[in-house]
């Protein structure tokens, strides 16, 4: 079955995987520098914790999508890659399924970096943000306007329903949770923004507003009913 991938997901499991395998073996201090901050500055993260914090650099928007905190948050990202991302590229190709991912995990991290920000300046906590989350997300909602018809399965709980009313379910419940507060420690808005910037990218390849006609080029996604 991995053999059969397309080469684009292949490629993002392997290197999820093996940074992953590197914060296990050299620790998450080393990685510091790559996690998205907030704009601004703290000293450190609490009493008894050694990380400093670096302040957000321009790369942490890509970086941080490579990053995760523990083996369940990683497992659970890359079935979601490997469920979605594969059916994706197989429709798109190669470059344009690279090039919506990459879109979707830097729009998550915008996204986030605003809400974050905005959170440590108002006395939050001033925390980074890390997982492939958003980039997955923006997958999902790409494979719920390519296939909406197409039936797929929670796994909690075990639930089968179309892919679209799974993409309405998923972005009504980030929006509560990040909306309320009450579920710390996620970065809904993040999974929000790779959503958001998913379907900004998929009108502009199609040339629908808010980009106008052409804005995309001759080629466009291919519906699947």
């Amino acid at each position: 079955m991995f053999s059969n991938m397309p080469p684009v997901t292949k490629a993002l499991l392997i290197a999820n995987g093996l940074v992953f395998l590197l914060q296990l073996v050299l620790g998450d201090a080393t990685f510091v520098p790559f996690m998205l901050w907030p704009l601004g500055g703290g000293d450190v993260l609490g009493a008894g914790n050694p990380f400093t914090t670096p302040g957000f650099m321009p790369w942490q928007l890509l970086t941080y999508g490579f990053l995760h905190g523990s083996f369940a948050h990683v497992a659970f990202n890359m079935l979601a890659l490997f469920m979605f991302g594969a059916p994706l590229e197989y429709t798109w190709g190669n470059r344009r399924f690279l090039a919506y991912y990459l879109v979707c995990v830097v729009g998550a991290g915008l996204c986030q970096l605003v809400v974050a920000s905005w959170v440590a300046r108002n006395g939050g906590a001033f925390y980074p943000t890390i997982g492939a989350s958003g980039g997955v997300f923006g997958l999902l909602f790409a494979y719920g306007m390519l296939f909406p018809n197409q039936r797929v399965m929670l796994l909690i709980p075990p639930i089968p329903m179309k892919a679209r009313t799974l993409v309405i379910v998923y972005g009504a419940i980030e929006l509560l949770l990040g909306a309320t507060g009450l579920q710390p420690g996620v970065a809904h808005f993040a999974h929000l923004g790779g959503m958001l910037f998913g379907w900004l990218l998929i009108r502009y390849w199609r040339g629908q507003p808010p980009f106008g006609k052409g804005g995309g080029g001759r080629r466009r996604p291919r519906i699947v009913r």
